[in-house]
């Protein structure tokens, strides 16, 4: 089964552009996240929507923060995203006449909710500021053994050549 990894791609294109110099075009952010440029625009209208980014037609232009990464939780993002389901289990049959079939959904779906809404309150104490900062402290690790003194969007284009 294929994941949804929508909320781990847009978090991790927010946060270089939070690194960035200046508006990155939807090319940029598409390529870096191995995508198509319309599949990343359709993603981004949601945070647009929301407030988060903003983006400007033509030459100079492209998408840039509209607020500050303390204002934005993960849960902010996950909503401007549609929602989409956190917690996937199928069910052998979904609309069951068998009782245990019942009693094994019930059980399932109940457990499905619970770690949901553990994950969504999680999500909601976690901001992009907090990510951020991890991201610098593990950059100056990555410094200190030797390794390189930056890390930008463009190198994850260079990656997929």
């Amino acid at each position: 089964m294929k994941q949804n990894n929508q909320l781990s791609d847009v978090l991790h294109v927010l946060l270089h552009m939070a690194e960035g110099d200046g508006p990155a075009t939807s090319e940029t952010l598409a390529a870096a996240m191995k995508t198509n440029p319309v599949v990343l625009r359709r993603l981004m209208s949601g945070l647009r929507n929301a407030g988060f980014v903003a983006s400007a037609k033509g030459h100079g232009g492209g998408w840039v923060l509209s607020c500050a990464l303390e204002r934005i939780t993960l849960a902010d993002v996950y909503q401007a995203l549609g929602a989409p389901k956190l917690v996937s289990l199928g069910f052998r049959e979904e609309n069951p006449s068998c009782l245990v079939a019942l009693a094994v959904n019930d059980a399932l779906a109940g457990a499905a909710q619970e770690a949901e809404a553990l994950l969504l309150k999680r999500f909601g104490a976690v901001t992009l500021a907090t990510l951020s900062a991890d991201f610098h402290r593990r950059m100056a690790q990555h410094r200190v053994h030797g390794h390189s003194r930056t890390h930008q969007l463009e190198d994850h284009i260079h990656e997929n050549i």
